[in-house]
């Protein structure tokens, strides 16, 4: 795919369905969330976390250029929640690691621990590892698909000259770009609305987080980040 004038054709997602999709659950979503998971609020989940505070954690986000919705939690398994957890490693506080094996993206934090979020990975076949950084960081950023993913997926030619940010934008609502020796790798850590996509191998590469989460990811990691691709 092509974001704010880069070509990331290698790292691209099947964004033209994964539009559809996500049309599809804005269509059904309020900004509260249902009342199925309301119903369960006070129930604690097996790492810890209850819903009721899942809720809140996950809960709407009025404020933002594309107000968010709240995610369905009740269609996320409770282990993806975020979580403070114990992390031994010799990468430095900061270093961004994804363990797209357990669907896991670690933040590493000072005195051994980590801030860990459930996350969607590459699909078989379209998973890569090694180390990168984070060249570049994006709000709502443009999408524009490649010509051979409009020739595989002829619907997606209507954003040929690029996708405005917005709630139905693949890119979501906030990005991070990953670099390796000064060039774009074509990959992506972004923010997902889909639920149900944490926890599972949908993409061709990219990596993606919860919206929540990855505004809370967004917001302390500085360009030039390391991240550690782990294989799956």
């Amino acid at each position: 795919m092509t974001m704010d004038g880069k070509n990331a054709g290698a790292g691209e997602m099947d964004e033209a369905a994964l539009i559809e999709r996500r049309a599809g659950l804005l269509s059904r979503r309020s900004f509260l969330v249902g009342a199925s998971a309301l119903g369960l609020a006070g129930c604690a989940t097996s790492d810890g976390m209850s819903l009721a505070e899942a809720s809140r954690v996950y809960g709407p986000v009025p404020d933002e250029k594309f107000p968010i919705p709240a995610i369905d939690v009740s269609k996320v398994d409770p282990k993806y929640f975020r979580k403070t957890v114990r992390y031994d490693t010799k990468e430095a506080p900061g270093t961004i690691i994804v363990d797209p094996g357990n669907y896991y993206v670690y933040r590493i934090e000072e005195g051994g621990n980590a801030t860990r979020y459930g996350a969607n990975v590459g699909r078989d076949g379209f998973r890569w590892s090694g180390d990168a950084y984070v060249g570049r960081k994006s709000e709502w950023a443009t999408w524009t698909p490649p010509a051979a993913m409009i020739k595989r997926q002829p619907e997606a030619a209507k954003w040929a000259r690029g996708m405005p940010g917005g709630l139905d934008n693949p890119l979501g609502a906030r990005t991070l770009h990953l670099y390796q020796n000064g060039a774009y790798t074509l990959y992506t850590i972004y923010a997902s609305l889909d639920a149900e996509s944490i926890g599972n191998g949908i993409t061709s590469g990219c990596v993606g987080l919860l919206t929540q989460d990855m505004m809370h990811l967004y917001d302390r990691t500085p360009v030039k980040t390391k991240v550690v691709v782990l294989p799956a």
